[in-house]
């Protein structure tokens, strides 16, 4: 495990950013043989924590919208706003 610090502030917007730089990593093409096949190891991991985190998203977000139907809802939760 490397030593770099996680930022548990990141929000859905630095997803997405993440997963564009996954993009282009792979569209490199002077990658290939072992760095590839690493690169896509890498872009299948990412792919996977990205769809737990926009599930996550999406249930707090019907969880908000359903709270709004019911005329409960006092602010929109953090984790679907920008920082």
């Amino acid at each position: 495990m490397s030593g770099k610090k996680v930022n548990t502030q990141n929000t859905l917007e630095d997803l997405n950013n993440h997963l564009f730089e996954e993009l282009e990593r792979l569209n490199d093409e002077s990658l290939t043989g072992a760095a590839m096949e690493e690169e896509i190891r890498r872009a299948h991991a990412m792919n996977a924590v990205a769809q737990s985190i926009i599930g996550n998203a999406n249930t707090v977000l019907r969880a908000t919208q359903l709270a709004s139907d019911l005329g409960k809802v006092e602010s929109v939760p953090r984790l679907l706003l920008k920082k």
